[in-house]
């Protein structure tokens, strides 16, 4: 029994070596994690979850009559990581004088864009301006083209009907002259065949037998001086003593009367004699 004891007392004290290293291994990691707290406050802090444990014990040789276990040491607590503090940053002194330079280059830009606007309405009022002032000058030169082509036509027609107007007052006063000469023609030329046959009937001796009033024609050729060339009967009375009466008073009354215009001469003319006109 003494030889089994006297191993035992060595098997207990490494027992009680093992917690005391193991604690001494808690403090330290306990303590470099103190230090790395304070290292981690002084720099930029992020986030870091740190574990501690223990290195596993070795368990020890179990006898067949082992005396009870000492209990386990109690599990370190694990100190949650400090929170960090809020980072405030601090203001950067450019940061305002660049939102001042993009605030003004905005509304430089908004200030452009309505100068250019702008411009495009004047430039397009102005535009639509020219063509109206086009359109216009084109419909007024239109008009007064239109204008001036219809005074002209009015005025040709106007000449036209005033050609007409003459040309039908020419033609009249030509025709009224015309029938004027005629009628003043005929009348020399009936006054002038009267005046020969008033000559020819002086000279005519009436047959005493010659019954009613018979009418003798004769064709008389002459020359201006109103000699006669020629007599020839054209158209008998029936009575062939009246018609010899009637040629020779006829060839007695040479020369004949002549016109009082030159103009009314005929070289033949046709003269018909009654005894009772």
């Amino acid at each position: 029994m003494a030889r089994l004891e006297r191993p035992r007392q060595p098997r207990r004290m490494t027992g009680k070596w093992w917690a005391l290293l193991l604690a001494i291994v808690v403090q330290l990691g306990f303590l470099a994690v103190l230090v790395f707290s304070v290292q981690w406050q002084n720099r930029k802090p992020e986030p870091v979850t740190a574990e501690l444990y223990a290195p596993p014990v070795k368990a020890p040789v179990v006898e067949p009559t082992p005396p009870p276990p000492a209990p386990p040491p109690p599990d370190p607590v694990r100190t949650p990581p400090p929170k960090p503090e809020p980072v405030v940053e601090k203001p950067d002194p450019r940061a305002a004088e660049i939102a001042l330079k993009a605030k003004q280059e905005e509304e430089r830009k908004k200030k452009l864009e309505v100068e250019r606007r702008e411009a495009e309405k004047k430039a397009r009022d102005a535009k639509e301006a020219e063509e109206k002032r086009r359109l216009d000058e084109k419909r007024i030169a239109d008009a007064k083209d239109r204008q001036q082509r219809e005074a002209a036509t009015l005025r040709a027609q106007a000449e036209r009907e005033q050609q007409l107007r003459a040309q039908a007052e020419r033609e009249s006063q030509t025709r009224a002259q015309q029938a004027a000469e005629a009628s003043a023609r005929s009348k020399a030329e009936a006054d002038w065949i009267r005046r020969i046959q008033a000559k020819v009937k002086g000279n005519v001796i009436v047959p005493a037998d010659l019954p009613g009033n018979p009418e003798a024609i004769f064709e008389v050729v002459q020359l201006p001086t109103g000699e006669i060339i020629d007599t020839r009967l054209v158209k008998s009375s029936g009575s062939r003593a009246y018609d010899d009466a009637v040629q020779r008073a006829i060839l007695k009354s040479s020369p004949l009367p002549r016109p009082e215009r030159a103009d009314l001469f005929q070289r033949a003319l046709t003269l018909k004699f009654r005894p009772a006109d």
